[in-house]
């Protein structure tokens, strides 16, 4: 595969996110990489697409700044680009919990977790095994026995926690999420709000699946992501977990409807998204803006989702 995706994210002081960011979009546009990049003076996050001599490239570029001494790219093959345009820009939070933090994330954040020391912490007595994601991505892949919260954003878990804290008194708590992102503004607001002993799984989902020590054992179901993959295996495992709403097949296969009014999320086997025109009833098969298959919206709201 002559294509790569690169998944990343540095926590660190920027005082300049608008020209980290100017230089950002000039240099992506030299090298034709596609993706999003969220800029904010505590750091970057981003996931890109592009030829493997271009990624690299990058990230050669990218290390040559001492203030991202330590950045990690998680790299995945691909048979081409998963992004359609490039998308960078300046916002408050490089991921937005919504709630001010004592002490910045990269000075204190929750201590990690090598895959195999979380698959070996998931088996002790007294843990709390806590989902840092969105409902929709639990419900499509998750660690046997996590809890995870019937949320839709991010900036729900700091109420959803307090309410619950109680429940997890005196209890190891291992967090976990996509890329490792969540997690580490989750842990240093939840050590900022009192709570001992919380980890954090190092590289989240996407470095457990990658570890050959672990290659995804004890997790269920796929990984969610934010390109045109959608969704992937984690390490040799695609377990469905979820069924088609058609046919009740077990399915790992996530769409959006096809009505751009509409963009709800949808669990579909292949051979019922074919059927229905990938829409969830008559009106949306019916309704006059259809978009195909990978096709995104025009709105920034929508195009950029910052859940990484």
């Amino acid at each position: 595969m002559s294509f790569q995706v690169l998944l990343y994210y540095f926590f660190t002081e920027l005082a300049d996110p608008e020209e980290y960011a100017r230089i950002h979009r000039e240099k992506c546009e030299e090298l034709n990489l596609r993706g999003r990049i969220l800029v904010a003076t505590e750091g970057i996050n981003g996931s890109l697409s592009g030829l493997v001599e271009d990624c690299a490239a990058y990230m050669d570029w990218v290390r040559q700044d001492s203030r991202m001494a330590g950045i990690e790219f998680k790299i995945d093959p691909a048979e081409g680009h998963v992004f359609h345009a490039m998308y960078i820009r300046v916002r408050p939070e490089i991921i937005t919990l919504g709630v001010p933090l004592e002490t910045p994330v990269h000075v204190k954040t929750g201590p990690s977790l090598t895959p195999e020391e979380w698959r070996s912490k998931m088996a002790s007595e007294d843990v709390v095994i806590l989902d840092g994601r969105n409902d929709y991505e639990s419900d499509m892949g998750r660690f046997k026995g996590a809890i995870c919260p019937p949320l839709e954003s991010f900036r729900d878990f700091p109420a959803w926690i307090q309410e619950h804290r109680s429940e997890w008194e005196g209890k190891t708590i291992l967090t976990y999420c996509t890329g490792g992102i969540r997690c580490e503004k989750l842990t240093a607001w939840m050590m900022d709000v009192g709570f001992e002993n919380v980890y954090q799984l190092h590289g989240g989902i996407v470095m457990y699946g990658q570890d050959p020590a672990t290659r995804g054992e004890g997790f269920e179901g796929i990984n969610v992501v934010f390109d045109d993959r959608i969704a992937v295996p984690v390490g040799d495992l695609a377990t469905p977990l979820t069924r088609c709403r058609v046919c009740e097949e077990f399915t790992t296969n996530y769409v959006n409807c096809a009505n751009v009014e509409c963009n709800k999320r949808l669990i579909m086997c292949p051979a019922c998204e074919l059927a229905t025109g990938r829409s969830c009833d008559e009106a949306c098969r019916t309704a006059p803006r259809q978009r195909r298959k990978g096709q995104k919206l025009s709105s920034p709201s929508l195009l950029l989702r910052e859940r990484l």
